[in-house]
């Protein structure tokens, strides 16, 4: 049997989610800081392959929580980038540094806000991210936030003392007026190439819609892809209100109704920034929106007048 042989059923132990499998070959010596033929190590395989119990058992078999897996990538950033929040958890609690920097720069809290990984962002600005480390090409993490079109990541940066509002609203505001959908193809064919066929999916995701465009080969199968949430005017309406910015409320309102659904972060934030100001102004505007004809409009005036006066988050 060669040397490699145990390490290797390691690794195809984490390939399975074998967990009592794992466990009897630490305790037959097999290291927990092994790595397999590429340099891969064999925590950064289990943290990007989501499994959290298997992080566990490596990190208290002696594992490095950020040792780098082939010299570049840090198991916390793999976590991060792929949403693990509960693998995040494990290794923060083994010491992993939350502002660990991997290959060209990057940190587990860039991955994060750049997928809109909104649980993941908490996590780390929990366990002591810093909320304005910039990332590898210069920008705070709210811009960043701001320009994935995340809400939820903007909220949590927020909380967490983030800076650079001004330039985060900028950024939201100048999306505004951009087609995602159009973007996302543009950035894909500089790429790799016009002519491409391609495919759109929207789904709903952090209180809005993420949009998800892919380019496709001749037999319709998908070759790249990349996705944008569409919380842009949530956002300008979220930074206005930390910098005390009091947008007009027809704009609000314009805001709101761009989504045509309640439950659209666009349209609750604006909401609840108009019920926050409880003044004549603005219940005279949503008794006007309460008697239009546009049945969407009659239901975000009765939304701000029931805010009006209430306690808001």
């Amino acid at each position: 049997m060669s040397t490699k042989e145990p390490a290797a059923r390691l690794f195809a132990a984490v390939y399975d989610g074998d967990e009592d499998t794992v466990v009897r070959l630490l305790r037959s010596g097999v290291g927990a800081e092994s790595v397999d033929e590429d340099g891969q190590t064999v925590l950064y395989l289990a943290a990007v392959s989501d499994q959290p119990g298997i992080v566990r058992l490596l990190l208290a078999a002696g594992a490095e929580p950020d040792r780098l897996s082939q010299g570049t990538d840090a198991p916390l950033c793999g976590a991060a980038c792929g949403g693990h929040t509960e693998v995040v958890h494990a290794l923060l609690a083994a010491g992993a540094g939350p502002d660990t920097v991997e290959a060209f720069g990057f940190t587990a809290l860039t991955w994060a806000v750049r997928r809109g990984q909104v649980a993941v962002v908490t996590e780390l600005l929990a366990g002591g991210a810093d909320p304005d480390r910039p990332g590898p090409t210069g920008e705070p993490p709210l811009v960043a936030a701001a320009r994935r079109g995340s809400p939820g990541c903007v909220r949590a940066l927020l909380r967490g003392g983030a800076r650079a509002r001004s330039a985060a609203l900028a950024e939201a505001h100048r999306l505004l007026t951009l087609d995602v959908e159009s973007e996302l193809r543009t950035g894909l064919e500089q790429t790799y190439g016009p002519g491409h066929p391609s495919a759109t999916h929207r789904y709903p995701e952090d209180g809005g819609i993420t949009i998800e465009v892919q380019l496709l080969d001749p037999a319709g199968h998908p070759v790249a892809g990349n996705d944008q949430q569409t919380g842009h005017a949530a956002i300008v309406t979220l930074l206005e209100t930390s910098l005390g910015i009091a947008a007009p409320s027809a704009e609000l309102a314009a805001r709101a109704l761009r989504c045509a659904d309640p439950d659209n972060d666009d349209w609750t934030e604006a909401a609840t920034a108009l019920g926050r100001r409880a003044d004549e102004e603005t219940f005279r505007a949503a008794s006007l929106w309460c008697g239009s004809p546009d049945p969407l409009r009659q239901a975000f005036g009765a939304d701000v007048l029931g805010r009006l006066g209430r306690p808001q988050p």
